[in-house]
């Protein structure tokens, strides 16, 4: 196969490896450092001063040094369709490389594109979720770029009419930050394919193609530069995450690539109107990473201008490295790029209706913020709302339990703490767990009604999580009913209290707290069933000697 050479980088002949195809590219030592964030190698520039060679929290403080960030997002979203944006070809993330391609999305010659329907019908659904203007007419344009992993050397995508623009984002900061509402503006939403993956050698010099992900079909949504913290945009990304899982449109998972966050910061005085000059930050790989990754920038931006070096913050695109916790120049930006847009000629433009775009209004599900709100008006605290709402199977879990009759308090305390405690120990998912919500309620029930203690439910739950069957069935097979016999109890209560005169005595004399160890007795010896509400009762009669 003939050999082409491109600025430094030639393109050699198909190896094939672990059954897959590998396209291996030998890069030039320039070339080494403009290649993308997948495996990239930087190096430390040398100019970066010690005190801000780490990632710090004093960037949650800028207002206080008479400065304020202005924060905006670009998050890619990967859609969950059988098949790929404009062909037939499946993706499954982690499938031998360059096994789920074809002639058209690896940009060979004659080939023509043919929309996938899911994706525009996924589109509409997160345009709706995010407030959006739908735009019932769009198109389809070819972003022009050269790159190893974007065979046909342009990107399909959507330039000047997108599918959905003029949008908004409600989320609730978690308690521990502070708390508080949030609305952020959501600029457009367009549609797009994905382009191809380098794998880098470990030695940096060559790196193979995959190209099984080329026309994975994409959703780019662009926020307002409404966000003034690390935090503010690490909670944008998770709810974006959270409306992705929601409409079931994707899976949302940082570590595959299935959601990725680019990031612009800048900074500038406080009631200075003009923007700072923008940098963007790439390679992050968690929403803790995005909220750190700011931090630092905001506070290295803030640094450079108290040293009267703000000419040294220059546009550019900036990778976070985790280990270091720092921001590293990947490839300065001496302009607008210039893409060279023009309309796709081989797609015709997406024409909507208004029944087709009412229709998947009317299948949407209840969305984050409008659970958030519902939980509120039942009287849960804010901490509560987040924890249920942050999750869909979670949320299901739990309005299924209340559908039951159960208590919506003391089912959220269930679920959020021993329930949950459980499952992260076997490292299930609550859809994974062989308790219904029907028996969690029926075992709220029991201890309501005094049948079971708290203590023994504790017992029960493990045993519904990992076995299933019911309350019932599980109280009767380990003769698990609660002790409610006040002769009962006392007899116990005696017994205690004559094996232990030294404590006696000594509570007698003011040690007050002894209360708990001879009530902690009585449990043991009833095996846990004692009702506490009886013991606590009786046992406080008999140490005043009644």
């Amino acid at each position: 196969m003939a050999l082409t050479l491109l600025r430094g980088i030639r393109t050699q002949t198909l190896l094939r490896a672990n059954a897959g195809l590998f396209c291996t590219t030998r890069l030039s030592p320039l070339a080494r450092f403009t290649t993308r964030v997948e495996g990239v190698q930087t190096i430390e520039p040398k100019t970066v001063p010690k005190s801000i060679q780490r990632a710090t929290k004093q960037a949650a403080e800028q207002k206080m040094q008479g400065f304020e960030a202005v924060i905006g997002i670009e998050t890619h979203v990967q859609l969950s369709t059988i098949t790929k944006a404009f062909c037939s070809c499946p993706y499954d993330y982690g499938s031998q490389p360059n096994s789920t391609v074809c002639p058209t999305c690896m940009g060979h010659p004659g080939t023509l594109p043919v929309l996938n329907a899911k994706v525009v019908e996924c589109a509409v659904k997160v345009a709706l979720a995010l407030n959006c203007e739908i735009s019932m007419t769009s198109k389809f344009d070819r972003k022009q770029y050269f790159y190893p992993d974007l065979p046909k050397g342009y990107q399909i995508s959507q330039f000047d009419i997108p599918i959905a623009d003029k949008g908004y984002l409600d989320l609730d900061l978690p308690v521990e930050f502070g708390g508080g509402h949030r609305r952020f503006g959501v600029t457009r939403v367009h549609m797009e394919e994905d382009a191809g993956k380098l794998l880098h050698s470990e030695s940096g010099n060559y790196s193979q193609v995959d190209l099984n992900r080329a026309g994975v079909p994409l959703l780019e949504i662009v926020s307002e530069p409404d966000m003034r913290t690390g935090i503010e945009a690490a909670e944008y990304g998770a709810e974006i995450q959270r409306l992705v899982r929601y409409l079931g449109v994707g899976n949302g998972n940082m570590q595959e690539g299935s959601l990725r966050c680019d990031v612009n910061v800048s900074v500038r005085p406080i009631g200075q109107s003009e923007f700072g000059t923008k940098v963007e930050i790439k390679n992050m790989n968690s929403f803790n990473e995005i909220s750190r990754a700011i931090d630092y920038e905001i506070y290295r931006q803030i640094h450079l201008h108290k040293e009267s070096q703000a000419d040294q913050i220059v546009q550019e695109t900036r990778l976070w490295d985790e280990s270091s916790q720092k921001t590293f120049t990947m490839r300065k930006k001496e302009g607008l790029a210039d893409y060279r847009y023009f309309p796709e000629p081989d797609l015709a433009e997406v024409v909507l209706t208004s029944e087709y775009v009412d229709e998947i209004r009317n299948s949407l599900p209840e969305l984050p913020e409008a659970k958030r709100r519902r939980y509120e008006n039942m009287g849960l605290s804010m901490q509560d709302v987040i924890f249920l709402a942050n999750d869909d199977n979670v949320a299901h879990f739990f309005d299924s339990t209340l559908e039951h009759g159960a208590d919506a308090k003391l089912a959220a305390n269930w679920i959020m703490g021993d329930m949950t405690a459980y499952l992260k120990d076997e490292k299930l998912l609550i859809n994974e767990s062989k308790l219904t919500p029907l028996e969690l309620s029926e075992m709220i029930a029991s201890i309501k009604n005094g049948t079971i203690s708290g203590k023994i439910a504790k017992e029960i739950l493990v045993e519904l999580i990992a076995k299933g069957g019911t309350v019932k069935s599980v109280i009767e097979e380990k003769d698990l009913i609660q002790i409610a016999d006040p002769a009962a109890i006392e007899a116990m209560v005696q017994k205690v209290l004559a094996e232990n005169p030294k404590q006696l005595e000594q509570y007698r004399a003011g040690k007050t707290k002894l209360q708990g160890y001879f009530a902690g007795q009585v449990m043991k010896a009833s095996k846990g069933k004692a009702s506490p509400v009886l013991l606590n009762k009786i046992l406080g009669e008999k140490l005043k000697g009644n």
